[in-house]
């Protein structure tokens, strides 16, 4: 009894959204448009014309990826994504070393793609960089404060301007092409004095932990799970509706950019805006320039929003001092917003706006990673006896497809930068003596995991159903009807 009043007096978020709405608000998060503008330019320079073999190569492991989240967030619904998801499967300490990586990402990719706000309104009005970025992260964590559902229509009217400027500019790039599409498969980069180089396999190995950072953000649906309704089967729709939708909208893209630069050195700039204005004129490089301004602005936006629901999901779990936890765990009595827990994301955001965040993109790639490479350990984990009998969506292929992710993604880390990989392993040496001097010898009370009761969960499945279960441990029926038996299993009445 006493249990379930301690369980009922947890603070709980509202079941608001479906599908659509949690597309919306996904979609918003890997900001596929952002990405394209913001990020790939680094790609170009670096890959140049086999940055959509590399983005499409990241898009397969993607696949992987979206299968074990899609499993594990329907299994375990919270707002804790990652870590809530690891910790319960695999224990605490993996839990909190998970939940450190997404705290790597939750504080320091806003400011990032939020610096890159006043270059693109350049052509209309010209803004310091550092303040500009500094107000669309204030910006966002107001608008972080407001109710969920409101939120995703908003950020749903962003996320339209952005496809149709991603739109305009594939158009243009298709239709000046200075290039054949050999080469997409066979690239080259820019040598510099007239002459190219190819693109080696190491070059697009090394490549796939930016490419993977510019998909990111399917796993936004994870961590909306405590706030959509029915989340055993909207949690896996929204997951891999996004993704395939978010790769079109960069991939198409990309490659019509690749095609259509004027030649390898533009491409290697990245000055995609330019791009565009030689393409067409002025005013549609200016509506390019202010598609991708708000493009950022709606990232920030719902990065805010899921980032601030980690924050108030360890503090719900008593990772913090307990005065930390009380504040963090507080919800706003208009909105359900975890109020606190916003501003904690937002205005530090800010204030990194003035910080020089460079080497920092890399360090968020290695996390990026280094979460998915705990998640894939988390999906081999899933169907253990404890777990195994959960009606939940399962992924085809188990357990070969998490176990072949795992290795490619170590393979990949091996290839980052020893910079990138010193600075995330200090973080987590630090994560670490502070779980064993603090955590750990609070166990009883500190970083209890927790995942809030579903209303809607299906019943789990009796001895008799063995067989059949055995049968989803397998892995090679397919995920659909395993969806459709949970779905049979749901109360004739919502709540």
């Amino acid at each position: 009894m006493t249990d379930t009043l301690e369980e009922n007096s947890k603070p709980k978020l509202t079941r608001s959204i479906g599908v659509v709405g949690g597309t919306l608000l996904t979609l918003s998060c890997l900001t596929p448009a952002s990405s394209l503008f913001v990020i790939v330019p680094d790609s170009f320079s670096t890959l140049g014309t086999g940055t959509a073999l590399t983005i499409t190569v990241a898009a397969l492991l993607c696949i992987g990826v979206a299968f074990a989240y899609s499993e594990l967030g329907t299994l375990i619904p919270s707002s804790g994504g990652e870590y809530a998801m690891v910790g319960t499967l695999m224990g605490r300490l993996a839990g909190w070393l998970v939940f450190i990586l997404s705290l790597i990402v939750v504080m320091i990719v806003p400011p990032i793609i939020a610096l890159g706000t006043a270059d693109y309104l350049a052509p209309v009005v010209r803004l310091d960089p550092e303040f500009a970025a500094a107000a669309v992260m204030l910006l966002s964590t107001a608008m972080g404060l407001l109710d969920l559902r409101a939120n995703a229509w908003i950020t749903g009217i962003f996320l339209a301007l952005e496809v149709v400027g991603a739109a305009i500019v594939a158009f243009l790039g298709f239709t000046h092409t200075q290039r054949s599409a050999s080469v997409l498969v066979h690239p080259v980069m820019d040598g510099g004095q007239g002459h190219t180089s190819p693109v080696t396999a190491g070059l697009i190995v090394a490549g796939l932990a930016t490419a993977l950072f510019i998909l990111q953000g399917f796993s936004t649906a994870v961590y909306l799970a405590e706030e959509m309704e029915n989340p055993r089967r909207t949690v896996a729709r929204t997951v891999l509706w996004t993704l395939a939708i978010g790769f079109a909208v960069v991939i198409v893209p990309v490659v019509a950019i690749t095609l259509g630069a004027p030649d390898l050195h533009a491409l290697a700039g990245g000055d995609i805006a330019g791009m565009v204005q030689q393409w067409s004129n002025s005013a549609v490089g200016t509506f390019i320039s202010l598609c991708i301004a708000l493009a950022i602005v709606n990232a920030a936006i719902v990065m805010v929003i899921q980032n601030s629901r980690v924050v108030f999901a360890s503090a719900r779990d008593s990772a913090w001092p307990t005065p930390v936890n009380r504040a963090l765990s507080r919800l706003g009595r208009r909105f359900g917003s975890p109020w606190v827990a916003t501003l904690v994301v937002g205005v530090p955001g800010a204030l990194l706006c003035f910080v020089d965040l460079g080497v920092l993109s890399e360090v968020t790639g290695v996390a990026v990673a280094g979460m998915y490479v705990f998640v894939a350990l988390g999906a081999l984990a899933a169907r253990r006896t404890a777990f195994k009998h959960r009606a939940a969506w399962r992924m085809p292929l188990w357990p070969v497809l998490p176990a072949l992710l795992m290795a490619v993604l170590l393979w990949v880390l091996w290839q980052q930068s020893t910079e990138s990989l010193a600075i995330t392993g200090g973080i987590i040496l630090v994560a670490v003596a502070y779980w064993a001097l603090y955590l750990r010898p609070r166990q009883d009370t500190h970083w209890v995991i927790s995942v809030p009761e579903d209303e809607q969960a299906p019943a789990p499945f009796h001895e008799d159903e063995d067989a059949d279960a055995d049968a989803d441990e397998g892995g090679d029926g397919d995920g659909d009807d395993r969806d459709e038996r949970s779905d049979a299993l749901q109360p004739a009445s919502r709540s």
